[in-house]
């Protein structure tokens, strides 16, 4: 079994850690401290499991313990102060919450960057102000860089999310290069300091290490969009000297016109993207504070819209709720015709709430025709046309979302439609791999239980259908079987197989 949690990989039967593919020296106990945590990454481990796990219940005093923590953290480049992939929670014990990928995931790793196509990785840029609660803002302006780059079509960009992982840290950019598969890496920093902001950038070849293009940007709050704007056209204009003006302006996109609204905008995000109706309770109040300010802000209705789709179908069928998302899903569609995050959420409820998946389609093709990068809306895609019955495109597309963004914390979506895909067809196998992998990378997350559960009991494997039912059971109280079947995801001919599977394997009808 192998584990790969950014540019690190363990190899547990060759008992190696790696680092871009080079040995990293460990001591064995540190290794296997590695191992265990990585292995139970989806809860925290107190010092007793930590001494049954690592030194098999043997006496294990409190300084041996915490020198090892401490190797384990420095072995893969993080520390105590840092703690981002080793994290402390005091009085209960450690837990690894790094992104993780196992087994067969790691060959989704990409290498776009040795197939001629161009590609590009946008680091997260360093926030300079002397305010740490502007990080929102830093992080919106490399998504918006990364959302310009990716409607260009022959440019393969990797998603902000797989990026984040080397967020306060220092690069090796060849290391980047081969972790990611890309050929240049875009990395900066902004400076925030009341109406004045300062944006510095530079673009490197990942290959040479040879910085291809530098500049600053300096101008007021009010002119942060074109700022934004201007450094995705130097950056492509480095990446292909002879690009056409249309794909140049293909970059370009309609902002909102109030900064406020775009600033609320922001601040949902982490809570919108988690598919969990508590969260979205979460993001609720500043989206609609957004489309408040700002009506046709097509990208905000759209995560309204998943918003209330999370809480209806795991929150009590209530058809209001489904009503407000229906409504705003439309809106979506509507208004964003520029916007491929708008038509992939858009687009995404309309197939989930309506069985419309004539009109889901259409919107979600339209946003990979804005966006060929955009892993969110390959997600989406893959879902909706497993539900359709499309089992192969879905297959097709999950794996693309995984290839385009391998380290993703919305990864969860296109294992999602893979399992559903393989299920669908008769897989069950890949499905159940697939479950597993969805329910590893969002552990709150219901859907990828049942999914596993329905598929290991196909397998034949009673008790591990039996044991992800029992967790399924934990995170929402309140499935049936019933409810399920009434959510009407997708036709009643797909549906009873994985209906019957869940009925035998013990879950409430």
């Amino acid at each position: 079994m192998q584990y790969r949690f950014g540019a690190y990989e363990l190899h547990v039967g060759r008992r190696e850690l790696t680092r871009s593919g080079e040995p990293v020296a460990v001591e064995p106990q540190v290794f296997d401290l590695l191992v265990h945590l990585v292995r139970n990454h989806d809860r925290v481990l107190s010092k007793d499991d930590l001494i049954d796990g690592v030194w098999g219940g043997r006496i294990v005093s409190d300084s041996t313990l915490a020198s090892r923590i401490t190797a384990a953290r420095k072995a893969i480049g993080d520390s105590g102060e840092a703690q981002s992939l080793i994290r402390t929670y005091p009085r209960k014990g450690i837990r690894f919450v790094g992104e993780i990928l196992e087994g067969p995931a790691l060959a989704a790793t990409p290498s776009a960057g040795t197939r001629g196509r161009p590609s590009i990785a946008v680091l997260p840029f360093e926030n300079l102000s002397n305010d740490r609660e502007q990080d929102y803002f830093t992080d919106g302006m490399v998504a918006e860089i990364i959302t310009g780059l990716s409607r260009i079509k022959w440019l393969f960009v990797i998603s902000r999310n797989s990026t984040s992982i080397y967020r306060g840290r220092p690069v090796d950019i060849r290391a980047v290069g081969r972790d990611l598969g890309v050929r240049y890496v875009l990395e900066g920093s902004v400076q925030r300091s009341g109406d004045h902001v300062r944006v510095t950038g530079q673009l490197v070849d990942t290959e040479t290490a040879v910085q291809v293009w530098a500049e600053r940007y300096e101008g007021t709050l009010e002119s942060i969009f074109a700022l934004q704007d201007e450094m995705t056209m130097h950056v492509i204009g480095a990446l292909e000297p002879t690009l056409r003006k249309a794909e140049l302006e293909r970059a370009r996109r309609r902002r909102p016109d109030s900064l406020d609204a775009y600033d609320l905008y922001l601040r949902a995000l982490p809570f919108a993207a988690t598919a969990m109706p508590e969260d979205a309770e979460q993001a609720l109040p500043l989206l609609e504070q957004a489309i408040g300010l700002e009506p046709e802000y097509a990208a905000a209705h759209g995560f309204i819209a998943w918003c209330h789709e999370q809480r209806y179908l795991r929150g009590g069928l209530q058809s209001d709720v489904r009503d407000v998302a229906r409504h705003h899903a439309h809106i979506a569609i509507k208004v964003g015709s520029d916007d491929a995050t708008a038509l992939a959420l858009g687009g995404f409820v309309v197939g989930a709430l309506e069985l419309d998946y004539e009109t889901a389609l259409q919107a979600i093709d339209r946003s990979l025709s804005l966006s060929p990068s955009l892993s969110l809306a390959f997600g989406f895609s893959s879902i909706i046309r497993a539900w359709r019955g499309d089992t192969r495109l879905a297959v097709e597309h999950g794996r693309m979302a995984i290839r385009l963004s391998p380290c993703d914390p919305l990864i969860y979506l296109p294992y999602v439609g893979l399992a559903y895909a393989h299920f669908f067809a008769g897989e069950f196998a890949e499905a159940a791999s697939a479950a597993t992998h969805a329910a590893a990378a969002n552990p709150n997350f219901s859907v990828p239980r049942y999914l596993h559960a329905a598929a290991a009991f196909r397998l034949g494997k009673v008790t591990e259908a039996q044991a992800s039912a029992a967790v399924l059971l934990r995170l929402q109280p309140g499935f049936t079987v019933s409810g399920l079947v009434a959510g009407n995801i997708t036709a009643p001919g797909q549906m009873d197989p994985l209906a019957n599977a869940l009925l035998s394997v013990g879950l409430p009808a």
